[in-house]
């Protein structure tokens, strides 16, 4: 990997110390960058070197397994930490030097780990300083905006700074391994791509499960709500992923506009489908394991709020591959546990030829994102001994765990990588934002015109009631999935 500079605005936050100091850790440790590249760690706040190199090793310990002292010490001795307002125009000593000291035709990633509001203000800020060079990259993390306006507010405030090839727009679920092996899965198996369309799938199902609450996250948090925080952004771009067509490369921009017209083809909300279709819930008081957990309310201490945490979503991309086939997103905060997986249901064998006459369940492919990344075929097969053929499902897995002996590279670790190379495969193009925005937005307008209350769950249990589910596997089950239509259609009251 060729040296470079980072440039980590918000380098004193949660994401840093959590996500991207680690990611530079492994990547040191595995030799694929070396100590000559240089990390800024800017914050407003002023700090004392040795006590921000404290948080950074402290954080390091704790985020990482087994620490290698020596990659330790070369990381820590990589990362110089600086304050800088872009807001006041000030930055200290420190940042004057370093960038002084900066070589004009290395790679320079600024890394925005900041609220979306501040993006423009600080692209503007490097420009007057003259910290723009022809080898500039930028990072935007998510959200960008709270809707389609103030997302094109934010897109075009950096594009004046930056060309849209130099813009990174990160998504870490487009990272993981099992999402990257998606592509594998799909454009690698005949006996896959040969069934992925409307003829053989039942129904394709995607769900972000999360056990916490909002944290220290409630302010932000409260703002949003389920539907932009995660809907928005992971789940339609896995949605993309199971859905495109094969792209003619594996190149950036052939990704890219097989996503966007992914995206195009989703079919809008209306007054009608608003409440057929969606269903927004917010979690009250429940238990979990004989532990009080606290209300949505009591969590971002205020009265009253009309932010969701959960979301169920019933959508269909209408082209001529998927017609007809419905896709089941939901996502949603205080679940019991926390998963993510992808689910193709495929549809039943069109005549039980056998003499049980025993219910023959679907075939089914589970993608396992998080945790215990794994891929698992269900099948029917018969039992074995006399007396005829009686049969049962059983599932072959694939576990990464126990098939692949090294350590699965964090998301942050790929995609840190990429932005070095210049590689934009796995981050969003402005068009597949705004795209994504506009869908999202008939969701957003109808349920405010239509007045469409959040549906009120306990915190610890699977969602909204009936509405949705009574057990984790409610929607994989394929015995259960008529009955999940026919609430979300027949039951929207």
């Amino acid at each position: 990997m060729d040296d470079f500079d980072l440039i980590v605005f918000g380098g004193d936050g949660d994401l840093a110390f959590r996500k991207i100091y680690p990611a530079l850790y492994y990547r040191l440790l595995e030799k694929q960058i070396n100590n000559r590249s240089r990390i800024l760690a800017v914050s407003r706040r002023e700090y004392e070197s040795t006590a921000f190199m404290g948080r950074v090793e402290e954080n390091l310990r704790n985020y990482i397994d087994e620490v290698n002292e020596k990659v330790l010490g070369e990381l820590l001795g990589m990362i110089t930490n600086a304050s800088i307002d872009p807001g006041k125009g000030k930055q200290d000593e420190t940042a004057d030097k370093w960038f002084d000291q900066a070589e004009a035709d290395r790679i320079r990633v600024f890394y925005l780990a900041t609220p979306a509001t501040a993006f423009g203000g600080i692209c503007a800020y490097l420009d007057e300083k003259t910290y723009l060079t022809d080898h500039s990259r930028v990072v935007l993390e998510k959200p960008l905006g709270r809707d389609l306006k103030s997302s094109e507010e934010v897109n075009d405030q950096v594009a004046e700074y930056f060309s849209e090839d130099r813009i990174y727009r990160i998504d870490h679920y487009l990272g993981k391994e099992t999402v990257q092996n998606l592509m594998v899965l799909r454009f690698a198996n005949n006996i896959f791509e040969r069934s992925w369309n409307a003829q053989e799938i039942d129904n394709i199902q995607i769900t972000v499960a999360e056990s916490l609450g909002v944290g220290s996250r409630g302010g932000f948090y409260d703002q949003y709500g389920a539907l932009r925080d995660m809907v928005q952004n992971h789940l339609l771009q896995l949605l993309c992923l199971i859905a495109m067509e094969p792209p003619v490369l594996l190149d950036a921009d052939e990704v890219r506009d097989e996503k966007l017209k992914v995206l195009k083809a989703l079919r809008p909300y209306d007054k009608e489908t608003i409440h057929t279709h969606t269903v927004r819930g917010q979690y009250t008081k429940g238990k979990t394991k004989g532990e009080e957990m606290p209300s949505y309310l009591e969590d971002i201490e205020k009265y009253d709020s009309s932010t969701e945490t959960f979301v169920a979503l019933k959508t269909y991309v209408d082209n001529w591959r998927w017609g007809g086939v419905p896709f089941y997103l939901r996502t949603g905060k205080r679940l019991p546990h926390r998963y993510s997986e992808i689910v193709i249901n495929f549809k039943q064998v069109p005549h039980n030829l056998f003499p049980e006459k025993k219910d023959i369940q679907n075939n089914r492919l589970t993608i396992r994102l998080q945790p215990e990344e794994r891929i698992e075929l269900q099948q029917m097969v018969k039992i074995p001994g006399p007396g005829g053929y009686r049969y049962k499902p059983f599932s072959l897995e694939l576990d990464y765990a126990d098939h692949f002996e090294d350590r699965f590279p964090d998301a942050y670790e790929r995609l840190l990588m990429d932005v070095v190379r210049g590689n934009q495969t796995l981050f969003m193009r402005r068009d597949e934002v705004k795209a994504s925005w506009e869908w999202v937005e008939t969701i957003l307008n109808n349920w405010e015109k239509q007045k469409v209350p959040n549906v009120l769950y306990e915190a610890g249990s699977w969602g909204p009631g009936d509405r949705i589910m009574s057990e984790p596997d409610f929607w994989v089950k394929s015995r259960h999935i008529l009955k999940v239509q026919k609430k979300m259609e027949g039951n929207a009251g």
